[in-house]
């Protein structure tokens, strides 16, 4: 099916497409040693507005949980999807983060016309997509979805935390601190390490030499 995909560089309302059902998609945890990578799609309401929507990462971890709550009591449709570490190392982290994209965008209730994609890459569909630089900051409905990929990227790394207390998840999520590669070294890899990331792959080499 031909694509109609483009990027989009000047700042949107969710109102600027007429007739157009829009979902807004974003992800989370592309960076991260450990755990899935998250996507989430919005289509909002326009008659229920939320105040305080914007890029997740200039939010409060409160404000990102209260936010997740009224998006998903408010939106039209949501939906969340995730990629699996194994995933990840078989297909490589972007087209896993566009897998996982395509996924959430496919587990809405409501079908869209045309998804709005933060970044400047867009998954194949069956829908019309256009990718957006800095979208979780401009449009709302990617804002919306940059929150809830968020917020539910990190309750599984809470959970993954109580399986694996070690590695000290519940403080950096996964991502490659200090502490994280420290607990690394000393504890060795689990089965939640993204094989393919060179700290991990580096050590599983050590291992094996």
């Amino acid at each position: 099916m031909k694509q109609n995909n483009q990027q989009v560089p000047h700042t949107m309302s969710l109102f600027d497409y007429e007739n157009e059902v829009i979902c807004g998609v974003d992800e989370a945890g592309r960076g991260p040693l450990a755990g899935p990578v998250v996507a989430a799609a919005v289509i909002l309401d326009p008659a229920r507005p939320i105040v305080g929507l914007r890029d997740s990462k200039k939010l409060s971890e409160a404000q990102r949980d209260a936010l997740a709550l009224e998006i998903k009591e408010k939106a039209l449709a949501w939906s969340v999807a995730q990629c699996s570490e194994s995933e990840i190392d078989t297909h490589n982290i972007l087209q896993a983060t566009m897998l996982a994209m395509r996924r959430a965008v496919e587990g809405l209730s409501i079908q869209p016309s045309l998804a709005l994609i933060d970044g400047n890459r867009c998954p194949v569909m069956s829908i019309r997509s256009e990718a957006i630089v800095k979208g979780d900051d401009k449009v709302p409905a990617i804002s919306a979805a940059s929150i809830l990929a968020k917020t539910a990227r990190d309750h599984l790394l809470m959970a993954l935390h109580e399986q694996y207390p070690q590695y000290a998840l519940d403080q950096h999520k996964g991502y490659p601190t200090a502490l994280h590669l420290a607990r690394l070294k000393q504890y060795g890899v689990s089965p939640i390490h993204r094989r393919s990331y060179a700290p991990v792959r580096n050590l599983l080499n050590e291992a094996q030499s």
